[in-house]
């Protein structure tokens, strides 16, 4: 078992909190993705949990057994980092047996794992070659192949794929995604790309200014955020929020009286994905003004203004929408999130 739990961990730096009681569980064989901007805390959590920071408190656990204290060799894990780290003057095939020479594996062993990796993560030509003769795809394959050829028990990858093109990023998700849960290695998974977060993860937790503040798997986190950084963090384009007045429990929304939850009164917060709208006309709908109009062959994408109010609108390709427009949006009553104007949080879903 390769279950990890962190239990209020927190680090502190002289009078900085980078990390405020964190606790998080992973179960065996999960794949979750830290996902937050710069400066979050999740590359400090990561680094806590492989062994190369000391929590200030807290602690962690690996398979039911605590490893605070322990040295990262000896925790049974492996770690790929931003940088390849590959070693320019041994061959992609020694590379690879790396750890397992630290390991002091055999011969037999050495050539079994580094062939069975290299065909996963197909680098099986390249065995025999210099890293200064592969892409840089190609050597980000050698320091993960580095890493399972191991087994290690637990995965940590720090911002793995950032140095990749798009379209080398796109490739490596696909084969990490493949070879992950064929290997059924419990992974962490650091980054600020919510693509890549929402494209591999089993459950996502999202961090902001050292606490995690939503678990869950990517939908869930993309349809129901918990709070207001989350919806404007997760998401291409990010959920617009627009402020409207309770009036007798309701608020009106061009023509549309939408029901607010229990308790919400003066002013609430409207939290609406780009997509959840249908264009009708303006007669009987809320009114868009249109700024900018982007063909994105897939779809339209649309900023304007709402109520004066910054958004961001997802219409089908098929639209003809032109900047300074106005046009009428009617909302998908069931994929509206409600929060409250001065906590950021969201009410409890409406039954």
């Amino acid at each position: 078992m390769a279950d990890i739990i962190i239990d209020r961990v927190q680090k502190t730096f002289a009078a900085f909190h980078a990390l405020k009681d964190v606790s998080l569980t992973i179960g065996d064989g999960e794949f979750v993705s830290l996902l937050g901007p710069s400066g979050c805390g999740k590359t400090t959590l990561l680094r806590i949990i492989a062994g190369l920071e000391t929590a200030t408190a807290g602690d962690v656990r690996i398979g039911g057994k605590t490893v605070i204290g322990l040295a990262p060799k000896d925790r049974g894990l492996a770690m790929v980092f931003q940088n390849y780290a590959v070693f320019p003057h041994m061959t992609v095939y020694e590379n690879v047996a790396f750890g397992l020479r630290m390991q002091k594996a055999d011969d037999a062993r050495v050539k079994a794992q580094v062939e069975r990796t290299a065909g996963l993560l197909h680098i099986e030509e390249y065995l025999d070659r210099y890293p200064n003769r592969l892409s840089g795809g190609q050597r980000q394959r050698v320091a993960v192949a580095r890493a399972l050829a191991v087994e290690p028990k637990v995965l940590l990858m720090d911002e793995p794929l950032s140095n990749l093109d798009a379209l080398l990023r796109l490739e490596m998700r696909t084969e990490l995604k493949t070879v992950l849960q064929s290997a059924g290695t419990t992974t962490i998974y650091v980054t600020h790309d919510q693509t890549e977060a929402m494209g591999l993860s089993d459950r996502i937790a999202v961090m902001h200014y050292g606490v995690i503040e939503q678990v869950g798997t990517p939908v869930e986190v993309y349809n129901h955020p918990r709070t207001r950084f989350v919806g404007g963090f997760i998401g291409s384009p990010p959920m617009n929020f627009i402020r409207l007045p309770v009036i007798a429990g309701e608020v009106e929304a061009g023509g549309q009286k939408l029901a607010v939850p229990a308790g919400a009164t003066g002013e609430i917060l409207l939290g609406l994905r780009g997509e959840a709208v249908e264009r009708v006309s303006t007669a009987d709908g809320l009114p868009m003004h249109v700024r900018v109009a982007e063909p994105m062959g897939s779809h339209l994408l649309l900023t304007g203004s709402i109520r004066d109010q910054l958004v961001r609108i997802v219409l089908p390709a098929s639209e003809t929408v032109r900047g300074g427009d106005t046009i009428g949006l009617k909302l998908d009553r069931d994929r509206l999130t409600w929060l409250s104007p001065d906590s950021g949080k969201a009410y409890p879903a409406t039954p």
